[in-house]
């Protein structure tokens, strides 16, 4: 495989309008009201600004019944021109830093955190 595998996220919350504050505020991005998917669940999302065609993926914060927000153990990172940006972000808008800005090397840098609805996730940038 020559592309980037990953196609779509879910970022699973309690609160869908305290998450959505948190990340349209950490990242200056507006979320979008997905439509209900006909699966007979009560499903409510919100998702990341997205394009169809064209690599890497995008998601929605999603909130449905059975499915708890944090403790997961999905890690998604989201990119950044300079992750040091939004890590400045996160506890104004009540999330918690876990691993200040680092480097990964010839990889770039990232930031782990915690949303408000206690997932874990990532912040990557190439400087």
């Amino acid at each position: 495989m020559k592309i980037n595998p990953v196609v779509w996220f879910e970022i699973y919350v309690n609160d869908l309008q305290r998450a959505r504050l948190f990340y349209e505020t950490v990242f200056k991005t507006e979320l979008s009201e997905l439509p209900t998917p006909d699966t007979g669940q009560d499903v409510k999302m919100l998702a990341f600004p997205m394009e169809m065609q064209g690599d890497g993926a995008s998601g929605a914060l999603v909130k449905m019944k059975g499915f708890e927000a944090g403790g997961n153990g999905t890690l998604v990172y989201l990119r950044s021109d300079d992750c040091s940006i939004e890590e400045g972000r996160i506890l104004k808008s009540g999330g918690k830093i876990v691993q200040s800005k680092q480097s990964l090397g010839e990889f770039g840098f990232m930031v782990l955190a915690y949303d408000t609805e206690g997932n874990m996730f990532g912040i990557h940038s190439e400087k």
